[in-house]
């Protein structure tokens, strides 16, 4: 398990991301690894979970949609991250240097918050490491390699706390979990989870119809393939 918690004194950051940096100290890492079993030949990795403020809309959260390339994460809807390299000093540098990679915005008007557990994706055998982030200063932000990357977007965390865009999504393999439809884009597995924890932990959570299950292939078509490029 990787350290977790704060990087910032709560205090010090704006009234409506105070709640989500305060809760990840809180976050009990015995019931967090439950979900967290590394395997074999297991490699770090981290995401940036990167918040802003929009005066129209208010806190929002960047998704890439990534490249429809046949990869074990092909045309999903996820936060910029990817594994770590050698010259990355810790979980920080590999979710901005990724970050910058796939999405071209400028590091220097994000500031990492706090940093949650480690957990294991079993399909990329990857260690991911969220990094929580404030966007102090957005900047402009697209798909930088087409071929990794389709669009990426800013979503309203409102849109996402709508019960009208939050139901579960079942899968053949037997998996449920939950997901939420954004503008032409399907967010589900280990995404949405992380985004789950966020709207709950981050008081922005609604009450929400849990037993409204679809089809993962019927949802996914319902939503579009495409995103929406800032």
């Amino acid at each position: 398990m990787s350290p977790h918690g704060p990087l910032v004194d709560p205090a010090d950051v704006p009234d409506w991301l105070r709640p989500l940096v305060a809760a990840t100290a809180d976050i009990d890492p015995v019931l967090w690894a439950r979900f967290s079993v590394p395997g074999p030949g297991s490699r770090d990795a981290a995401v940036l979970i990167l918040l802003g403020d929009d005066l129209g809309h208010g806190p929002d959260v960047l998704f890439q949609l990534r490249a429809d390339s046949g990869g074990s994460h092909s045309g999903q809807v996820a936060f910029p991250g990817g594994g770590a390299e050698s010259s990355d000093d810790g979980p920080v540098a590999t979710a901005l240097r990724e970050a910058v990679e796939e999405t071209g915005l400028d590091p220097s008007g994000v500031r990492p918050v706090a940093l949650l557990p480690s957990l294991h994706i079993p399909v990329s055998r990857f260690q991911v490491t969220p990094v929580l982030a404030q966007w102090t200063a957005p900047s402009r932000v697209w798909a930088v390699d087409t071929a990794e990357t389709q669009a990426v977007a800013r979503v309203p965390l409102a849109h996402l706390a709508d019960p009208a865009n939050r139901f579960r999504v079942s899968h053949p393999s037997g998996y449920v979990g939950p997901a939420f439809a954004a503008p032409g884009m399907l967010v589900w597995g280990f995404t949405a989870g992380l985004l789950t924890m966020l709207l709950a932990a981050g008081g922005w959570e609604r009450p929400w119809d849990a037993s409204d299950v679809r089809d993962l292939d019927v949802a996914w078509r319902s939503t579009g393939s495409q995103g929406a490029e800032v």
